[in-house]
């Protein structure tokens, strides 16, 4: 027994070790023991920094003057047809695919008789120019640029090409079957306001009223080292339509192979925080939409402090008074430039590049943009204030060049053509998704549409069902119609029940031969087994017991 006590104590050791052992590998693959997030490394002081602006400010909030805040003069001639560059376009854009905006029109016009009728979609970006594929449908809202120049109503000149191409996302109809593109809510009406621009610069030669720095020094088109960025606007349409899109070298910049890098408050450039402010209280004190789409930013460094600049301040206390007053505000979370780069720092808490309006998510759904993969674009803007995301790259829309009848889907740079891409593009289609949720569900809040689009967006995979990339995932627009939520109760009527058929499964065809089979062979062993037993008990009864004679 002595002899074994030795190997006893090793097995014991060895055991022990083993368990050890055991209890370091599992800490080590348990999800818990993974790295933590940045932030919760950083401490508590990584929270609620630099990502998180300061508390509103409601008395920054400036009034809506209604015209610019400084003399601008064109630099840039307007966005020209060339049908010289015309291609076709004959097929469904794959943003419209991947949403299934066929089936969410359905759903509201089975509801209600139209897909967006009777909404309003403010739309302030460069302008929209009056496409007859609107069939109407545009209003003025303002100028903050300048008085048109070829004798349209203020608003309705688009100049750089991109507010119509934002516009036609949300509401444009070709009424003909063979035009596969369609705006997500192509009964809506579009109220235009040009509050941006790439082709006007600051007027030096007029006087300045406001006394205040705002759009650039009237310097060429370009970014702050002077360098001049890609432009042209060129389209195609389907054929026969005689449309077109832009005159090679006949329009300012708008893209390069990172997505649209147009930014509020750029040098060069008509635009600011300012107007962007006014027009936002404007819209919301006068009742004039009931959904905002904002495809223009301003991004700059984060400097770490959690400050916020003048016009930052003015745009965050616009657009809460916005959604207090039952206004949806919807953003493009912008793009990746030069002037903007990425926020791919390892503390999400901490970005490199603040945007606005996107950083004031408490009142703002800001979108972030996927390719055809179902990825996101790698020039989508990330950031903790990301909502949701939407298609953003190889878009169509309507042409945006004066006296077009057709679609555009390239941007061109001398004879280099690229596809039309950028947030600008994602941020429409969810404000026309907003604007079906209006229409369907008139009795929600401003708020509560928010929440709704987010609620039944596609969730990544991320801790909380949302992340920095895609926020809470790409929209869903089928979801978003017809989805009962928690919070739904007392708000939304109770969904009727519909009677289903009961559908059984089909009776079993199979052929009862093998059964029959397998059966009678059974039979036939059991049968063959008994004769057997009989045979042999007979024999036993008839053998003689006494010995041989």
């Amino acid at each position: 027994m002595r002899a074994r006590r030795p190997f006893v104590r090793r097995l014991r050791i060895g055991g022990r070790t083993g368990v050890v052992l055991l209890a370091a590998g599992l800490g080590v693959l348990s999800p818990f023991a993974l790295v933590s997030p940045a932030s919760a490394q950083q401490g508590s002081d990584a929270a609620g920094t630099w990502a998180t602006p300061p508390q509103v400010d409601e008395s920054a909030l400036p009034p809506d003057e209604r015209k610019p805040d400084q003399p601008y003069q064109k630099k840039t001639e307007c966005v020209k047809r060339s049908l010289g560059q015309n291609i076709e376009i004959n097929t469904i854009p794959w943003g419209q695919s991947y949403l299934q905006l066929d089936k969410a029109q359905q759903i509201v016009r089975s509801a209600k008789g139209t897909v967006g009728g009777g909404i309003t979609v403010a739309v302030v970006d460069t302008g929209v120019t009056p496409h007859p594929w609107f069939q109407g449908r545009v209003e003025s809202g303002g100028d903050y640029v300048a008085t048109p120049d070829n004798g349209a109503q203020p608003g309705l000149q688009d100049c750089d090409g991109h507010g119509t191409e934002v516009a036609g996302i949300i509401a444009g109809n070709p009424q003909d079957p063979k035009v596969g593109f369609i705006g997500v809510a192509p009964d809506a009406t579009i109220r235009s306001y040009r509050q941006l621009s790439s082709n006007y610069a600051v007027d030096q030669n007029a006087s300045n009223n406001t006394g205040q720095p705002s759009g650039g020094t009237g310097t060429p088109p370009g970014n702050q080292n002077g360098s001049t960025p890609p432009g042209g606007q060129n389209g195609g349409q389907l054929p026969g339509t005689g449309g077109g899109g832009g005159e090679v070298g006949g329009t300012a910049p708008q893209q390069d192979d990172k997505g649209d890098t147009r930014q509020l408050q750029k040098e060069g450039t008509a635009g600011t925080l300012k107007t962007l402010a006014e027009i936002i209280h404007g819209i919301a004190e006068r009742g004039e939409a009931s959904v905002i789409n904002m495809s223009v930013d301003h991004c700059r460094a984060a400097d770490g402090a959690g400050s916020i600049q003048a016009g930052e301040q003015q745009v965050q206390a616009a657009v809460k008074f916005a959604a207090d007053h039952n206004v949806v505000v919807v953003a493009a979370a912008g793009n990746v430039s030069d002037d903007c780069p990425q926020n791919d720092q390892a503390d999400p808490n901490k970005p490199r590049s603040i945007v606005t309006p996107p950083w004031f998510a408490d009142d703002v759904l800001s979108v972030g943009a996927i390719d055809e993969t179902g990825g996101v674009a790698s020039f989508s803007v990330h950031g903790p204030w990301v909502g949701v995301a939407a298609p953003g790259t190889d878009i169509v829309s309507l042409d945006p060049a004066e006296g077009s009848t057709g679609l555009a889907n390239l941007t061109i740079e001398g004879t280099q053509q690229s596809p039309i891409q950028g947030t600008s593009f994602a941020s429409p289609y969810v404000a026309g998704v907003a604007a079906l949720v209006r229409q369907m569900y008139p009795q929600l809040t401003a708020r509560q549409v928010i929440q709704r689009i987010e609620a039944t967006a596609q969730h990544p995979a991320a801790p909380g069902g949302r992340d920095d990339f895609v926020g809470y995932g790409v929209i869903d627009p089928v979801a978003a119609l017809t989805a009962n939520l928690p919070n739904d109760v007392g708000i939304l009527a109770a969904p009727k029940p519909v009677v289903q058929t009961a559908k059984l499964p089909p009776a079993d065809s199979m052929s009862s031969t093998p059964m029959i089979v397998a059966l009678a062979g059974t039979g036939g062993g059991v049968v063959a087994l008994l004769i057997t037993l009989f045979v042999m008990h007979t024999i036993r009864r008839n053998r003689p017991t006494g010995p041989p004679s």
